[in-house]
């Protein structure tokens, strides 16, 4: 994605520099078959150093596209980190260049157009301060009175000034803000950016935020459980491979980038052992690099007495692990249960409202032949990445796939599309990103889930005559299915 990034601007080049001299040792780590060579990507810095300098205005800043546009602070300032970063990792950066930047920055508040808030102004500043860190010339003292200046500095400009402070109570009220700001899971945590309309002006977003944090609490909190969930957010949001544009993939692979120095530099050449109890349950040898997984199952009967669970690793490098429950409930009665989702179903009717009714015991009834609309409501209590809502359908009921020429068409219903059945949509997009209709259940899929309340409806036929017990419909973290969410059990009667 970086290195076909079709657009010439000066942030592109900015975070294509910042990103390859971050990621030089990781494809020497890794590398095969697609992975650039060291000479390839040396030589891609240096292009992209050279067109980026082309682009510096006489006084020392960028615009976005040409070199007598009209100066972009933020931009200025992401340019000058680039170059700092390249010249951090051995590259000829000019020396007017590299100067003419560092300068522009070090005055940045001089620079602001009129028209911009207080907030686009102080996370610019704070991230004035951080490049200025990174290029050796801590301003503690600054970066001290622009906290104190401000309540409402945005996350990313707190993760900024967050190295940069000395003052010990700034530093942990920092790190309170953003640890109550963290929207957690059992398996991930992300953050969610509060920009005023003007977020354009800075080039924002929820994303680029995790990865400016990740950086933050690499370098204040090395020890703090919440890295590794930030880590698995961000790597559990990609789609293809990559994030949504330039910025985050820029900011977010220097963070990992510091991961994979901080915690994963070692290559990997250890033993894990597990044992349940007094039971050895399992053993395996890891060498070298690889994204291999091991699986080991234990039958119920042997967590009879709360066994403990100790795990062992006996070599070097980083061993990832987890622990997981698989059961079957005594009794097809289910209660609804919260894990990360609220779920709730109902089942409406299409054409005659006599056609789906409740009783008074909770058992649906709905008339054969009846066209029935299931609407599945969820409530997100967070963000969630890579998530999917599965809703069992009864024997008696079938789907009605509006894609198949020969299904029955229901009356339209949040569609622009005749015929098609489409849930509640924002903007005319809907929540999911894919959905099965299955013979025995209907799925929809999200690859970033905001947090917040959804219908998903779909429309059935009463096929079959007879009295159905219905699983619950389940909502989950396909990759931490211990973060879920289910309505109750039901019972369906048609006839």
């Amino acid at each position: 994605y970086l290195e076909n990034y079709p657009y010439d601007s000066a942030d592109a080049y900015a975070s294509r520099i910042i990103a390859l001299t971050s990621l030089r040792d990781v494809f020497a780590a890794f590398g095969g078959t697609g992975v650039p060579t060291p000479a390839q990507v040396d030589a891609r810095i240096k292009a992209d150093i050279a067109a980026l300098s082309a682009l510096q205005r006489d006084d020392g800043g960028f615009s976005t596209w040409t070199k007598n546009g009209d100066p972009q602070p933020y931009i200025s300032v992401q340019a000058t980190e680039a170059l700092v970063l390249a010249r951090l990792a051995g590259f000829a950066v000019p020396d007017a260049a590299y100067g003419r930047a560092l300068a522009y920055i070090r005055d940045i508040e001089s620079k602001f157009p009129a028209f911009w808030g207080a907030q686009d102004r102080h996370a610019v500043s704070a991230y004035a301060l951080h490049v200025r860190n990174e290029a050796g010339e801590r301003d503690p003292a600054k970066a001290a009175a622009l906290y104190r200046s401000d309540a409402g500095l945005a996350l990313d400009a707190l993760a900024w000034l967050w190295p940069v402070v000395d003052d010990p109570a700034i530093k942990g009220e920092i790190a309170r803000t953003i640890a109550n700001r963290a929207n957690e899971t059992p398996g991930a945590a992300t953050f969610t950016a509060s920009y005023t309309d003007a977020a354009h002006l800075v080039l924002g977003s929820d994303r680029r935020t995790d990865g400016i944090v990740l950086d933050a609490l690499i370098s204040e909190q090395p020890a703090g459980d919440l890295i590794p969930k930030v880590v698995a957010g961000l790597i559990g949001n990609q789609v293809k491979g990559r994030w949504d544009n330039i910025q985050e993939n820029g900011f977010i692979l220097v963070a990992l980038h510091r991961y994979f120095a901080k915690y994963e530099a070692q290559s990997p050449a250890f033993v894990a052992r597990a044992w349940l109890g007094d039971t050895y349950a399992a053993e395996h040898s890891f060498q070298g690099r690889s994204i291999d997984r091991q699986h080991t199952l234990v039958p119920m009967s042997d967590l009879h007495g709360d066994p403990a669970v100790v795990l062992q690793k006996s070599g070097t490098g980083r061993l990832y692990y987890r622990l997981g429950l698989t059961y079957a409930p005594s009794s097809l009665a289910v209660d609804a249960r919260d894990e990360g989702f609220v779920v709730d179903r109902r089942y409406e009717a299409v054409g005659d409202p006599g056609d789906v009714r409740r009783g008074a015991d909770g058992v649906w009834h709905i008339k054969p032949g009846a066209m029935v609309r299931v609407r599945v409501t969820m409530v997100a209590d967070t963000n969630h990445t890579n998530m999917a809502l599965v809703d069992p359908l009864p024997a008696g009921l079938e789907a009605v796939n509006p894609a198949l020429a020969a299904s029955p068409r229901p009356p339209e219903k949040h569609s622009a599309v005749p015929g098609v059945q489409r849930p509640p949509t924002w903007f005319g997009f809907s929540w999911f990103d894919h959905e099965n209709l299955r013979d025995d259940r209907v799925e929809a899929f999200s690859a970033y889930l905001y947090g917040g309340t959804y219908d998903y409806t779909y429309v059935a036929r009463a096929t079959t005559i007879g009295d159905f017990v219905v699983p619950p419909a389940r909502a989950e973290e396909i990759y931490a299915p211990e973060v879920f969410g289910r309505s109750a059990s039901a019972r369906v009667v048609i006839g």
